[in-house]
């Protein structure tokens, strides 16, 4: 919508700027209409909906607004032209009104309107949002002595009257706690609470019960650039073991918060939904990460999923120039979903080498699948959000499309929940896709 709206202003203002030219005239009065007009049309593009109202078109309606209202004013005041015909002038009001335009609907333009994918479960899907605080942990990112806050968000089946497996996901470097909302949905449309976390000063932007916005920490976003396990392996390893701690706490504590909330009487229903007994973890990229450091960690997940993630948590040193990682088999089941990103370069990136050997290995409970055509970020909702930033962050234009890429993930993660922490028989999707 946003392309759309930036084409219609770019021919009218095109148009109208030819004809001044061709009638040598400003064509005060015309002007005064379109801008009446566009704004207008705007208008109706909202009720119907065409425009799918949000925070995304606030500047650009308020210009809109003000324009007609400057040209309304004029029109009834019946001003008179005062500025003689000029070429430049014409020209550059043309240009600067599409530039201008341009910028107020970039928003638009980088995360253009979409549906909501539909679930496939037999619940409605509910909500909750919470702030938790750690007592136990000091905030390491600011040197106030705070204790360490997470905001999470809940979705689990609403009017539901049994107890169901608990997941928990562990977003993306960059990401946010909704970075899988489509996944969160058709989990709990399936009979899952999931728990997704923001981690705090490791995610794009965090916002707590209190009203509190809290960003990325610049240091964090400069390490995470700044990591090369080619260049400097001990650096790296330096690295994984800062941000695997604070994630592995952030998982662990929220996974015993909601353990004890199940418990209590009074707690909201989300935590009344929980079986305690049956608990899965998952994340993208360095939460996935966290996610496969939580299997070995705690004896009460039974299964655990990443989303294109090398198994950090298992590197132990490095030696001779090599990661050193843990010759124990990994404890629970496990699924690792790769893309074109990673799945080629599985046998030369170092932090992957675990990885590499689960793919020919002798782990029964170890399972790998290849979505093909896509890249990193199309394992996330930002595929669906902003299809443009999707391609600049993974460097290349998708081949298959982000419906197939969601829905086929969602379907086989769900699978694998349901085999492990369900009962519902074996788990087999494994391979390319």
């Amino acid at each position: 919508m946003g392309t759309l709206i930036f084409s219609m202003v770019v021919v009218a203002e095109i148009a109208f700027a030819v004809f001044c030219i061709i009638t040598k005239s400003n064509q005060q009065k015309l002007r005064n209409i379109s801008r009446i007009a566009a704004f207008s049309i705007f208008v109706v593009f909202t009720i119907l909906p065409i425009i799918d109202w949000s925070s995304r078109y606030y500047a650009l309606a308020a210009l809109l607004l003000l324009l007609a209202i400057i040209r309304v004013i004029a029109l009834i005041h019946k001003k008179e032209e005062k500025k003689a015909y000029k070429l430049a002038r014409v020209v550059l009001k043309a240009i600067g009104m599409t530039v201008l335009i341009f910028t107020l609907t970039l928003p638009v333009i980088i995360f253009p309107q979409h549906k909501a994918m539909e679930v496939t479960g037999e619940y409605k899907v509910a909500t909750i949002t919470h702030t938790y605080t750690d007592t136990k942990r000091v905030e390491t990112y600011t040197d106030t002595g705070e204790n360490r806050k997470l905001n999470v968000q809940l979705w689990y089946p609403e009017n539901a009257d049994k107890r169901y497996p608990l997941i928990v996901f562990s977003h993306g470097g960059f990401g946010t706690k909704s970075s899988n909302r489509s996944l969160y949905n058709e989990l709990a449309s399936q009979g899952y609470v999931v728990c997704s976390i923001d981690h705090t000063y490791q995610c794009f932007y965090t916002k707590g019960e209190d009203g509190r916005t809290i960003r990325m920490d610049m240091g964090y976003m400069q390490d995470v650039s700044d990591e090369n396990a080619l260049a400097d392996r001990h650096k790296s390893y330096e690295y994984y073991q800062k941000w695997m701690k604070i994630r592995t706490g952030d998982i662990d504590f929220v996974i015993d918060n909601i353990l004890s909330e199940a418990e209590n009487n009074n707690a909201d229903t989300a935590y009344k939904l929980v079986d305690t007994s049956k608990i899965g973890v998952m994340g993208h990229s360095l939460g996935g990460s966290a996610a496969l450091g939580i299997g070995r960690m705690r004896n009460d997940v039974s299964a655990v999923i990443a989303l294109e993630s090398p198994f950090m948590c298992d590197i132990v040193g490095v030696k001779d120039g090599e990661f050193v990682f843990k010759d124990d088999i990994y404890p629970v089941p496990v699924l690792n979903v790769y893309s074109d990103s990673s799945w080629s370069n599985l046998s030369q990136w170092p932090q992957y080498e675990e990885n590499y050997v689960l793919l020919s290995g002798s782990n029964a409970t170890a399972f790998n699948v290849y979505m093909s055509g896509v890249g990193h970020f199309n394992l996330t909702d930002l595929a669906l959000t902003s299809p443009l930033l999707t391609r600049i962050f993974n460097g290349k234009k998708s081949t298959t499309g982000t419906e197939y890429c969601l829905k086929t993930t969602n379907k086989i993660c769900l699978e694998f929940f349901d085999s492990y922490l369900k009962g519902k028989g074996e788990f087999t999707a494994d391979g390319m896709y």
